[in-house]
């Protein structure tokens, strides 16, 4: 097909420079939307400040993707939105959200879902505002901007293949921090709600682990951003692995079924050494040793103590939790190092994907979303990512009842035996630093438990007096 055959290039054409930030209209759009999103953001299951009142908005960009005036069907409007909240924990100013929303004279029944507000003011008086994400054609707009990419008002769009055309869209309901669009069974287009200036790992290092050919990570195929100094990453399409099942899901059958798990965890453990060794082959590798060992050891000590103030639980493993941190001290002070480099970091059964023909996958490297942008790009001891997944497969005995602690130490075994079999290096041989970075894990886990899923705080709370224990013997 031709550009100019096709209507969604043309009426994204004309709209080239059709950003009305800084222009009349912006003044007057965000007072015309602003009474809709204070009452629909704080719902979303990826909105960031919940529990803190919304006391303004600021508009960061505003880019008509289709005409919000068109007589020929729905407009699309792409916001870059800052949100005013009390004592914003990343940034002063109010956490930047991306918005993709919708405008139509009325709502078809099938989008009742998604809506957004009926505006009673400025341009868009009388106009019903959507989720455009849940909107077939507004959703497959998206995937025609990628098949022909370049740049649009305040948006760039870049592409490494090419992509066919008239996919069907279909949003997926799981997502918590981000939202996720399938094309066809083909593709998954992921969609940062909340952005931060610099690239998204997320993005960096699918395609740093591309250029070093490692297969474990589907490579992205396009993406779009916000261009400037620190570009803002919006959106990665990437191939979707169609009939591929989660590590989750998977060892909770295991369990339920009464079988190991053990040859899953193995060639678990051998997936995540492939991408360690190709991220330490594309990346700088800095060595851990001296005041940067210290000064881990203090943020893991703070989070301690923090989580111990609001969890009162955790008061009496303070001291034994406190002395796992000053064993990694001790070392560095006799001279001991360790290596560091870009990670997951945010590493369990739930980002691994295994196919029909056994092959395991780590997605979503954008790490922990509610740290800095900056801390999620840091280097890391890769036993970070180990950790996070021995207590993963802990997380997966303690859900199944009767509990099997058994069945989890039998599978933290098999993951470190093929993580040392395909990297050469058992994580277990630095036990020290090891249980340092599983013990902050369930430091972090202790405190959200406590926070969201309160009768979930006896697994974290298990492996806290597991790993007090450890220190004091």
């Amino acid at each position: 097909m031709s550009e100019a055959a096709s209507p969604h290039v043309a009426l994204a054409k004309s709209t080239r420079n059709s950003t009305t930030h800084g222009s009349t209209r912006d003044g007057a759009l965000l007072p015309s939307l602003a009474p809709l999103l204070h009452e629909w953001l704080p719902r979303q299951r990826w909105f960031a400040g919940k529990g803190r009142p919304v006391t303004g908005f600021s508009l960061v960009s505003a880019t008509e993707m289709l005409p919000l005036d068109g007589a020929a069907g729905p407009g699309l409007l792409h916001l870059l939105l800052r949100v005013q909240q009390p004592s914003a924990p990343v940034h002063p100013a109010g956490d930047c959200y991306q918005l993709l929303l919708g405008v139509r004279t009325s709502l078809p029944t099938t989008l009742a879902a998604a809506l957004v507000g009926r505006a009673d003011r400025g341009p868009l008086a009388g106009r019903t505002v959507y989720d455009a994400l849940h909107d077939p054609r507004l959703a497959g707009l998206l995937l025609e901007r990628f098949r022909r990419p370049g740049t649009l008002g305040t948006l760039r769009f870049e592409r490494n293949a090419a992509i066919p055309a008239g996919l069907p869209p279909r949003v997926l309901d799981a997502e918590q921090s981000n939202s996720s669009i399938v094309y066809g069974d083909a593709y998954i287009l992921k969609i940062f709600r909340r952005v931060f200036p610099g690239t998204n790992p997320d993005l960096e290092l699918p395609l740093a682990l591309t250029g070093q050919g490692c297969e474990r990570v589907p490579a992205p195929v396009a993406w779009f951003e916000a261009p400037g100094p620190e570009p803002l990453t919006l959106g990665v399409l990437q191939p979707f692995l169609h009939g591929a099942h989660d590590g989750w899901q998977l060892a909770l059958a295991a369990l339920a079924a009464g079988r190991d798990f053990l040859p899953e965890a193995r060639a678990l453990g051998r997936a995540t050494a492939e991408v360690h060794t190709a991220l330490a082959a594309a990346l700088p590798t800095p060595a851990l040793r001296g005041t940067q060992t210290r000064q881990l050891v203090a943020q893991m000590t703070q989070r301690l103590e923090a989580a111990a103030q609001a969890v009162p639980a955790l008061v009496p493993y303070v001291p034994g939790l406190r002395a796992t941190f000053d064993a990694v001290t001790d070392l560095g002070h006799r001279g001991s190092g360790w290596a560091q480099q870009r990670v997951h970091g945010d590493l369990h059964l739930g980002q691994t994907l295994r196919s029909a023909d056994g092959f395991w996958s780590l997605i979503d490297f954008e790490g922990e979303p509610a740290r800095p942008l900056h801390e999620r790009r840091r280097p890391a001891p890769p036993v970070r990512d180990v950790a996070g997944m021995l207590r993963s497969f802990d997380y997966a005995a303690r859900s199944h009842r009767p509990w099997h602690p058994e069945w989890a130490a039998r599978c933290r075994a098999a993951y470190c035996e093929g993580y040392a079999l395909a990297s050469g290096t058992d994580p277990r041989g630095e036990p020290e630093l090891l249980r340092a970075h599983e013990t902050d894990k369930a430091v972090y886990e202790v405190l959200y438990e406590a926070r969201h899923r309160p009768d979930w705080l006896p697994v974290p709370m298990a492996a806290i007096q597991r790993l007090a224990q450890s220190a004091a013997a």
